[in-house]
């Protein structure tokens, strides 16, 4: 019956070098639909010679992924939505889990837990790093702005964390691409958080909790320079976002200083 079968659907933009082998950690789902945003590379290629259903979201000035999510998720054959980034992996346990969920009355979403890496090494400060990726396709709608998570109009569970062989695997990138990254976030933030406010006060305490946040609360100290430059990203990123917004709502009124 089409009620249990699984649509993986996974969005990309010149992802030559990571997608097969992302594609091969989503064998055995119903379907793997490719979302592509006009990619320049061969990822089209790898996707259509793996066996993947390709459709395309125009990239025009978009420079994230979530105005293509939703076109993605309600274009997928069947009514069970697993969303994977390029650079994530399934687990085999995450995968049989999914299955048996569907089968045991589920809720109409579910949050996985997730396990990020940074210079190849497991960043155990940022989990459980909660995602919602599996939810009924008919239940949700995914806001097209940075770092939004799907909207379900039902009920939501999340799996243990405690269950670490069922969380998704977020592989480490270079520091080059995490600041790329996070220049292109903290500029779409600004986009989205049209009339908040920034001054000095916000910008030296928000960063500085957040250091805090993950250095120390969250173990980070304990992870020697992996915890460190974790943490550090994460301050850079609340405070770039925050003298972004600055800088925006104050351009006008400093043209005219000399």
């Amino acid at each position: 019956m089409d009620e249990n079968k699984i649509s993986v659907v996974i969005h990309t933009y010149n992802e030559e070098n990571s997608l097969c082998e992302i594609l091969e950690y989503v064998k055995g789902f119903d379907e793997i639909l490719v979302c592509d945003m006009e990619s320049t590379d061969n990822t089209v290629k790898i996707a259509e010679d793996f066996g993947c259903r390709v459709i395309t979201f125009p990239k025009g000035n978009h420079t994230i992924a979530e105005p293509a999510r939703d076109f993605a998720i309600h274009s997928a054959k069947y009514p069970w939505i697993l969303t994977v980034d390029a650079d994530e992996i399934i687990p085999t346990d995450l995968k049989d889990f999914l299955y048996q969920y569907i089968q045991n009355n589920p809720s109409d979403g579910l949050y996985i837990p997730r396990k990020n890496y940074i210079m190849n090494c497991f960043a155990k400060n940022s989990y459980p790093d909660y995602q919602l990726r599996f939810f009924r396709k008919d239940k949700a709608y995914w806001p097209p702005h940075v770092h939004s998570k799907p909207q379900i109009s039902g009920n939501t569970e999340k799996i243990p964390s405690g269950k670490t062989e069922l969380a998704m695997i977020h592989k480490s990138m270079s520091l080059y691409t995490k600041l790329h990254k996070i220049n292109i976030y903290t500029q779409n933030e600004v986009s989205r958080r049209r009339g908040a406010k920034a001054g000095w006060l916000k910008m030296i305490i928000k960063p500085t909790f957040r250091f805090f946040q993950y250095y120390f609360l969250k173990g980070g100290i304990f992870q020697g320079i992996t915890g460190l430059v974790l943490a550090v990203n994460e301050a850079n990123y609340k405070f770039y976002t925050l003298a972004k917004i600055w800088e925006h709502n104050n351009g006008e009124k400093n043209l005219g200083e000399k």
